[in-house]
């Protein structure tokens, strides 16, 4: 029981981390490893870099330029 309530507590933190923007870095690199083992990583900051750009559209950190 207690098992059930730590796994629904990290989907709730997970959840709203990405509601809130915040990519999940660790969800990316369980992925790659899973279907594409022998591809490059990227760096946590590549990956925030990339996640930012792509909700962004481009435009700048403040999102104006």
């Amino acid at each position: 029981m207690f098992d059930r309530l730590c796994h629904l507590a990290a989907r709730l933190a997970q959840m709203g981390r990405l509601m809130v923007g915040v990519p999940d870095y660790d969800a990316y690199l369980a992925r790659r490893r899973h279907f594409a083992a022998q591809a490059r990583v990227m760096s946590r900051a590549e990956f925030v870099r990339y996640c930012s750009e792509r909700r962004l559209g481009g435009r700048g950190p403040g999102g104006c330029c």
